[in-house]
């Protein structure tokens, strides 16, 4: 649509918003059509699944420290699957699975694509909401469904889904195959693919409404690099998303209709069931089609965040903005063509390897154009230490040790020495894990005022982050020594094993660091619950930042802006900006929003 269109709709928008009936508590707090409500609805969920998460992680961290070791809140929390305390082999397994699956998806995706897509699309484009207020209440409902059901399947009495959270076949596909294998893993397919359904309804609303209510001058190259984040990351969804929802389809089928897509020759116990002609492979190529580029749903939202968090922070311009946009476009497109590296262990024909060995390798280029421009925009920069940009610079940090290794898992010779180990799981908790959740919680850090109308107290963000980083390295970095050492991944005790016997201190370090990394969370959620009815009350502004959504009122109005949309007249990282005489472009002021009219003669930077 041109400009003027556009803006024209925006109006139209705007005045639709402007009839509004009474709200009921109903409307404006439960099924509310309101981004920046449906945002915080998103951000609550995914910190209640964060903590089950969380929890999860710790109880098996516990396991592989002291195993055979009697602990009450065993007993208290697992119930029948802690006779006396001791963790019982087969809920391992299932803990592993559902923490990994609640993380991944109920976490990263939806609490931080979900909480900050809604919050921050319409507000920064300059649009008076979302293109459909109905379907983004919808994807938040069923999103809230699928977390429902999720949960509810950790209280199966056979015991919740245990086959690791990829849910390879045939475990999977067996109800029979084991006990966390029957009414477990069904649910833990309809949950999923109810949150499929979710989050395509959520992305083609992000797509739409991007594209087509920006407010007058808002341009794609004015465009803040979180919106680009974002919208890229749910390009990346409406793509990838179907395939793992015909993949979770086709493994209902073969649980409950007697199909054969992922089962071939199966025996249990010596008798032969009716199961020919299927690959279990067949489903790794359909999952990790979705499993690849979902890394990158999960990391280019909070690669976005930071980039606003970094600029504002350093008071300069965001360095490189075009090449910081042709790497969000390049890893889109490159993640879609890097699944196999995943199945490098699968048998798979060593040329086609060695094919996605190279794509894998290519990825490495945007992402280190990513991390440069980052360290660039820090250089020489006004630094504003606070809690965000701690995080901020946290995950720069985390994204270039985590992916440092992957160049060593991209390789099919050098994966295959160190495919199922803890080297693995090292690599892809810094840099996917421990990333996205700095991402995360910079910009709660950050969007909290805008949230809330409350400011987050500084000091407790700073025990956070401390606490927080120095324990997640703690806990992934003697990780990688350990991978190299040979120690395989999801068994719930190395004691059976000699070899390992060396290795038990390692593995009670990082226990404890991974216990302090839980502590200092209960900082956080205390923080983030005081602070939304007693923290400070916000300014407008208070951070001195250029982006739209800082014009809008402190309280909450449906529909953002008063009166007119405000209009665009230049990019979003006008910062520390000065004219030929050496005078800020705002006398006595470091920053140029981007409603400021451009001044006769001045040139845009980076246009």
């Amino acid at each position: 649509m041109s400009a003027t269109a556009t803006a024209a709709h925006a109006d139209d928008h705007a005045q639709d918003h402007g009839h509004h009936h009474k709200q009921t508590f109903i409307s404006k707090y439960i099924f509310s059509f309101d981004h920046k409500m449906i945002s915080k609805q998103y951000l609550i969920t995914g910190i209640f699944m964060g903590i089950i998460g969380i929890v999860m992680s710790l109880l098996f961290r516990m396991q592989l420290a002291w195993p055979e070791e009697s602990f009450s809140i065993f007993e208290v929390l697992l119930g029948k699957w802690a006779p006396d305390g001791v963790m019982d082999p087969n809920i391992y397994l299932a803990l592993v699975t559902i923490h990994g699956t609640i993380m991944v998806f109920f976490v990263l995706t939806a609490g931080l694509s979900g909480t900050f897509s809604n919050l921050l699309i319409p507000l920064q484009i300059g649009a008076r909401d979302m293109a459909s207020g109905f379907l983004n209440m919808l994807s938040y409902w069923l999103f809230f469904l699928s977390s429902v059901i999720m949960v509810a399947s950790i209280f199966v009495e056979a015991g919740p889904a245990a086959a690791g959270w990829t849910i390879y076949p045939p475990l999977s596909a067996l109800p029979q195959a084991q006990g966390g294998s029957g009414l477990g893993m069904t649910m833990w397919l309809v949950s999923l693919a109810i949150f499929i359904a979710s989050s395509l309804l959520g992305s083609l609303n992000y797509i739409v409404t991007v594209l087509n209510l920006r407010t007058r001058g808002m341009s794609m190259t004015r465009l803040p690099l979180t919106i680009w984040a974002l919208f890229v990351t749910a390009i990346i969804g409406v793509v990838s998303f179907p395939v793992l929802l015909s993949a979770a389809l086709l493994l209902i089928f073969d649980r409950s209709f007697g199909t054969s897509f992922f089962l071939s020759d199966i025996f249990i116990q010596g008798e032969v069931l009716h199961h020919q002609g299927g690959s279990p492979v067949l489903f790794e190529h359909l999952f990790w089609f979705l499993g690849h580029p979902e890394v990158y749903i999960v990391l280019l939202p909070a690669l976005g965040i930071t980039s606003e968090i970094i600029a504002t922070n350093s008071r300069k311009p965001i360095f490189g903005y075009r090449a910081m946009v042709a790497s969000i476009l390049a890893i889109a497109f490159l993640s879609t063509i890097v699944w196999g590296h995943h199945m490098f262990v699968s048998g798979m024909n060593p040329f086609l390897g060695s094919v996605f060995t190279f794509t894998t390798l290519l990825i490495a280029i945007p992402s280190a154009v990513k991390a440069f421009n980052y360290i660039t925009t820090i250089w020489k920069g006004n630094l504003q230490m606070n809690p965000a940009m701690l995080f901020s610079i946290g995950l720069v940090s985390t994204f270039i040790t985590g992916g440092l290794t992957g160049i060593i898992l991209g390789d099919s010779t050098l994966d295959i020495n160190v495919h199922d180990t803890y080297f693995v799981v090292a690599h892809f908790h810094l840099v996917m894990g421990v990333t996205a959740v700095y991402g995360f919680l910079a910009g709660v850090y950050h969007w909290f005022p805008k949230m809330f109308g409350r400011m987050m107290n500084k000091n407790l963000g700073y025990v956070h982050f401390w606490l927080t980083a120095v324990s997640a390295y703690g806990v992934f970095f003697p990780m990688h020594f350990v991978g190299l050492a040979g120690l395989p991944r999801r068994y719930y005790t190395n004691t059976n094993f000699p070899i390992f016997d060396d290795l038990m201190d390692i593995n009670v370090v990082m226990t404890v660091f991974a216990l302090i990394a839980g502590a200092a969370q209960v900082v956080f959620l205390y923080n983030f619950f005081y602070s939304i009815f007693f923290g400070e009350k916000a300014k407008q502004n208070p951070w001195k930042s250029n982006t739209l959504e800082w014009t809008t009122p402190v309280e909450h109005i449906h529909g953002n802006w008063p009166g007119e949309i405000p209009e665009v007249h230049r990019w979003a990282y006008d910062y520390s900006k000065t004219n030929e005489d050496g005078e800020y472009v705002i006398p006595g002021q470091d920053y140029a929003p981007q409603t400021v009219p451009l001044q006769e003669g001045e040139e845009e930077l980076n246009h």
